[in-house]
């Protein structure tokens, strides 16, 4: 690829980071927001309060037709529509919060659907700005603000809308919401009158001097449905931390405040931010099947570490429970690469296949709130990322070989 092709494509590339840092902070801050809910609304099911995952992540079931839809109107049309869904879903949730906590999801469902719109459209977007060797870290280098969201994101929900005092007001989120809904609706102004270029996904796709042939459909690749099924526990694992955490820390004896816990998880998102960070470098010199592998045995260690040191050195596990970040830092954006892979124009509606399989988050961290219920302990939800890691350990070194030319 030409330094003046890739100087083309540098201005999309810093737009659609700022994209992913928007989408990050909403992802984020909707999770930091379970135990401010719990507490706000008075639950004491443990199925129920993983419900606003359920509620956001669930909206992921809508990724293939809307993967179909960015495929006829483009990229630049489905981040406008997704910034508008967004804005629209945030502001309903302002009269909704009002209504109880199953009419408050629904508009987090409605913004989390403007979520989805923007991820479809952008991870396959960067993944074309470049030379195929490099999506990985371009990938990377976008998902870093994404993680800068993510740091950020528990201390707006810490500063605005948690008390700390076991007190809080469900309508305390009314401003902050107004507020991000009008800044969407600011970016979707500028973004409207901004020239992106159109990637076609086979416009380089020439190899020996002859066309590279494609199957008639992504639906055909066997491993988009293995890469789909790595995001799907992945998300069991990057959500079940932050999810789990405040169980966990109860369970082994560290008592905190509601706002120590939200502060806390900004060390878990931190870790993700300096991983990818890291990453964008790593990814250069190292292939990225390798890095998964290795952050899969790492993830796994850690939580098995921290779960070994539990009984007696409570603050010490905690620290090792939230240092996975740094092990989950690269693994969504090397899966996405790696499950995109020798695609062509194939390429977006893959990425709708993939993004579908976010809703692991809504359905693993459900099943784990449930096993937790039924058995009386956390410890048995968070056994269940083993199972995770293992699999990611399989796509890594098999499963992403898996493919047909």
């Amino acid at each position: 690829m030409s330094s003046n092709s890739s100087n083309k494509y540098l201005f999309p590339l810093i737009i659609m980071a700022s994209l992913f840092f928007l989408f990050g902070f909403i992802t984020t801050m909707n999770n930091s927001m379970i135990d401010f809910l719990k507490d706000a609304f008075g639950l004491t099911s443990k199925t129920l309060k993983q419900l606003p995952n359920i509620f956001f992540y669930g909206m992921y079931v809508f990724s293939i037709p809307i993967s179909l839809l960015i495929n006829r109107i483009g990229y630049k049309n489905g981040v406008l529509s997704g910034l508008g869904v967004v804005a629209l879903g945030f502001f309903l949730c302002i009269p909704l919060v009002a209504m109880g906590y199953v009419p408050f999801l629904v508009g987090v469902g409605v913004f989390a659907v403007g979520v989805v719109i923007l991820q479809v459209a952008a991870n396959p977007y960067v993944n074309a700005l470049g030379a195929p060797e490099t999506a990985a870290s371009r990938l990377t280098l976008t998902n870093f603000l994404n993680s800068v969201a993510t740091v950020i994101a528990p201390i707006f929900v810490s500063m605005l809308m948690v008390s700390g005092t076991g007190s809080n007001d469900p309508k305390a989120v009314q401003f902050p919401f107004g507020l991000i809904g009008f800044i969407t609706i600011a970016i979707l102004g500028i973004m409207f009158f901004l020239k992106l270029p159109e990637i076609k996904g086979d416009e380089d796709d020439i190899a020996g001097g002859e066309k590279k042939k494609y199957k008639s459909s992504a639906f055909k690749y066997p491993h988009v449905w293995l890469g789909s099924l790595a995001i799907f526990v992945y998300m069991g694992i990057e959500i079940g931390i932050p999810s789990f955490f405040a169980d966990y820390s109860e369970k082994i004896g560290v008592e905190l405040t509601a706002k120590d816990k939200t502060t806390m998880l900004s060390f878990y998102w931190g870790g993700l931010m300096v991983g990818r960070a890291l990453g964008i470098f790593i990814l250069q010199k190292f292939k990225a099947s390798q890095i998964l592998s290795i952050c899969a045995i790492g993830g796994a260690a850690l939580v098995a570490a921290s779960l070994a040191v539990s009984g007696n050195m409570g603050t010490i596990a905690l620290w090792l429970f939230l240092g996975t970040g740094l092990f989950h830092s690269i693994m969504w954006p090397v899966i996405y690469n790696l499950g995109l892979e020798d695609l062509g124009p194939n390429a977006k509606v893959a990425s709708g296949i993939i993004a579908t399989s976010v809703i692991g988050a809504g359905i693993l961290t459900l099943l784990m709130g449930q096993l937790q219920d039924i058995t009386g302990t956390v410890i048995a939800a968070i056994a269940c990322l083993f199972v995770y890691y293992a699999y990611l350990f399989f796509f890594a070194t098999k499963g992403s070989k898996i493919r047909t030319a």
